[in-house]
């Protein structure tokens, strides 16, 4: 009896400070839920979707890790990036300093430990709050440029940028040709029972506030 082969895995890693909203991005595309109090992570969490993308006949496993940005996780979170395919860089746009931290030790965790052909992307997060803006757009597109990461301007809780974001880093990987801004890949659905794997709830004691 034959089994299913699973197709290609894409591993994407979501990198940033706690509270930037990584958590919040991953649930808004795998199962488009918000949810403004969702636990902070612990050490990591996991979701993939099947991607098919008829004009190259690839089918792909976009396997998303969403990895804790506490302090006291920042010795572990090496371990899940370390054979990423593509690492997402979150700040949030109204925070200064999650940009900073971004551009200096998340940046340059990657650079240590990831690989050397890393597909890099930076999203600049909770766009819905625009008016409390800390990072100029266009300073952010200009480190995202030198880095030569794709740029994204997302909002988990108005579902802005969220899908283009991902099927950005998709489109990417099958194609290392590929220059656009939009995804031109098919979504297949979940794998799986479709829910995002978080950690076990009684070690998600710990809340973060406006993940949006």
């Amino acid at each position: 009896m034959s089994t299913a082969r699973k197709p290609p895995c894409c591993k994407v890693v979501l990198l940033g400070d706690s509270g930037v909203g990584k958590t919040c991005i991953i649930s808004r595309y795998i199962s488009g839920a918000f949810d403004n109090n969702s636990p902070s992570t612990n050490g990591a969490s996991y979701a993939s979707k099947i991607l098919t993308f008829e004009n190259l006949n690839k089918t792909i496993s976009l396997d998303i890790w969403d990895t804790a940005g506490q302090e006291k996780y920042k010795s572990l979170t090496k371990f899940f990036y370390k054979d990423a395919a593509v690492a997402i860089l979150v700040y949030d746009i109204t925070k200064k300093d999650s940009f900073e931290n971004m551009k200096g030790y998340w940046y340059e965790q990657l650079q240590e430990f990831g690989s050397k052909k890393i597909i890099l992307g930076v999203a600049g997060n909770k766009c819905d709050m625009y008016e409390k803006e800390e990072v100029n757009e266009n300073e952010a597109k200009e480190f995202a440029e030198k880095i030569g990461a794709f740029f994204e301007i997302t909002s988990a809780k108005n579902n802005t940028g969220i899908t283009d974001l991902f099927m950005n880093a998709a489109n990417r990987f099958v194609d290392p040709n590929y220059k656009g801004n939009s995804g031109e890949g098919k979504d297949q659905g979940e794998q799986g029972d479709g829910n995002i794997k978080l950690d076990d709830k009684q070690n998600k004691k710990e809340k973060k506030r406006g993940c949006c």
